[in-house]
């Protein structure tokens, strides 16, 4: 009887399917299983670490990029208030008259000094201004206009009067040219 369950036994193994593994098998099966969740969370892994490796420069381009822009733009508030005190002090020297330039030219000339020296801190800044000249075509990314009138002898679009003077900060427009623009048709 013992004869008949070895023969038996060699005999189911002969037949054994695809679900009946040895022991060996098995552990290998267990192994390259194993094996492969093993890569699929090393995979998993790598991505994240690529992906946070990736969030990570683009927050640091941005802070660089947010830097560059505060040390550029950061004092236009300011800048954008001074302005008047400029227009204020254009407006003084112009006003003036060659008699009263004679009369009180120490004065005269401390206001100059004063505008001077303002321009050139502005200057310092990064703030320059925009001056454009009668005659000129208007260009609405610099000026604004004021007014159009006919004049005789200009085209439409030229400038024939201006008002204040712009100012840009970098390559921004702080504060737009205030002019009066010819609306002739004809020249």
């Amino acid at each position: 009887m013992m004869a008949q369950s070895i023969e038996e036994d060699d005999m189911a193994q002969d037949q054994a399917g695809p679900n009946d593994l040895k022991l060996e098998e098995f552990e290998e099966f267990i192994e390259a299983d194993e094996l492969e969740a093993l890569r699929a969370e090393r995979d998993d892994l790598r991505d994240r670490f690529m992906r946070a490796l990736a969030d990570a420069e683009n927050a640091r381009k941005r802070g660089e990029r947010d830097r560059r822009e505060a040390e550029n733009y950061g004092g236009s508030k300011l800048a954008r208030d001074m302005l008047p005190v400029y227009d204020n002090l254009r407006r003084a020297l112009n006003a003036v008259t060659e008699e009263a330039r004679a009369q009180s030219s120490a004065m005269i000339e401390g206001v100059e000094l004063t505008l001077r020296e303002l321009v050139s801190v502005l200057g310092r800044h990064g703030v320059t201004p925009i001056v454009p000249e009668v005659g000129e075509t208007f260009d609405p990314q610099q000026h604004q206009a004021m007014f159009e009138a006919p004049v005789p002898g200009t085209k439409a679009g030229q400038i024939i009067q201006v008002m204040t003077e712009g100012f840009m900060i970098h390559d921004r427009l702080l504060r737009p040219a205030q002019v009066g623009v010819s609306s002739n048709t004809g020249a």
